[in-house]
């Protein structure tokens, strides 16, 4: 059973830099074939995504959020992490990392429980 498990501040002042860590536990992230996703859901709205980064270590980005977005891993530690830079009230939102079968889908299959993140000052 593969867990992840997001971790980071729950509140980040704006035009700050956001970061999480996502810990992945019964599972490789270097696992031939599955991607690793950030998404988030704000208040009211859908969810979306926001960065990718696969068995291989490619990283893939939401156009809208690529500027200011950083995905990165660290194979040793089975950890992926998200940055994202100059953070305004509407990136609050519940942060997910999850895992999706390749790069192109957005069909999760594991997913963490969610960190709530709310950017104010």
């Amino acid at each position: 059973q593969v867990q992840l498990q997001e971790s980071g501040p729950g509140l980040v002042e704006p035009s700050q830099m956001l970061s999480l860590t996502c810990t992945v536990s019964g599972g490789s992230i270097t696992t031939r074939n599955y991607a690793w996703s950030w998404i988030r859901q704000p208040p009211g709205k859908n969810i979306e995504f926001i960065a990718t980064i696969t068995y291989d270590g490619s990283a893939y980005y939401s156009p809208s959020l690529k500027s200011r977005t950083s995905i990165s891993r660290d194979t040793s530690k089975n950890q992926f992490y998200l940055q994202l830079s100059s953070v305004t009230p509407e990136d609050t939102a519940v942060y997910y990392c999850a895992r999706a079968p390749d790069r192109w889908s957005d069909d999760y299959d594991y997913r963490g429980q969610g960190i709530q993140v709310t950017v104010s000052s």
